[in-house]
């Protein structure tokens, strides 16, 4: 697959985020100015952050999404303007696991970044949020033991979210990290799993890089380089 060149902002590193750096600098308004598809958390992570059409949606613990406000404040997010360079429908009923397999062999190479829309219809849906953090913010895998999973069956919606490759480990997630937002645009979360029926997918090539870095005391003072780095992310995400 060849294009032209197609850039992913993100702001912060997963890293930051395991050592529980959950404020930042950027917000919403920010990041809607350099994408309109992405995802991401809120200051304390006060909900998961989905962009989707140009819409920034607040998923909290509950699984309800509300539309977020340009002032809200986001201490990590990956996002992009959307263009699909590759698509295709998904017929019968499919797995995760087997859906992200056939996006993979559809990709032709696990080197670049890729952003994934997948807007289907879903036999179940499982999704967690994390409870709101208060200062002193704990470190994220200690938060997300504590996250409420929620299972949604026989839904439709749209799965908002990026293939990492691996060399990025530390800066974000490798392999996929996806969100849902459901059609009615009132419930969603962090996938964890799911059963899909049939659906399109659509996939952004990135090329390029733009990372910005907190200009915070908190985030100088961050250990973004643990001896168990994988292993956190593993925890914190699944």
């Amino acid at each position: 697959m060849t294009t032209a060149r197609h850039t992913i902002h993100q702001t912060s590193v997963i890293a930051a985020l395991l050592d529980g750096v959950y404020d930042g600098e950027t917000t919403v308004g920010s990041l809607r100015g350099r994408g309109n598809f992405g995802i991401g958390t809120f200051e304390g992570l006060d909900g998961e952050l989905i962009l989707l059409d140009d819409t920034c949606y607040r998923i909290r613990d509950d699984g309800t999404a509300t539309v977020a406000g340009d002032g809200e404040g986001v201490p990590y997010a990956v996002v992009t303007h959307f263009e699909p360079h590759l698509s295709f429908e998904i017929t019968g009923r499919h797995t995760r696991a087997e859906v992200t397999a056939l996006i993979d062999e559809k990709l032709g190479s696990a080197n670049y970044m890729y952003a994934v829309r997948v807007d289907g219809v879903y036999e179940r849906m499982t999704v967690r949020a994390v409870h709101v953090q208060r200062q002193p913010y704990r470190p994220l895998v200690e938060a997300t033991a504590e996250q409420k999973v929620t299972e949604f069956t026989d839904v439709s919606g749209t799965v908002v979210g990026f293939r990492t490759p691996a060399f990025e480990e530390g800066l974000s997630v490798p392999g996929y990290h996806a969100h849902v937002l459901l059609d009615d645009r009132r419930s969603g979360g962090h996938v964890l799993d799911h059963v899909m029926l049939r659906g399109r997918v659509e996939v952004c090539v990135g090329t390029d890089l733009h990372l910005e870095l907190p200009r915070t005391p908190e985030f100088a003072r961050a250990n973004l380089d643990p001896d168990d780095l994988r292993e956190q992310v593993d925890k914190a995400e699944s």
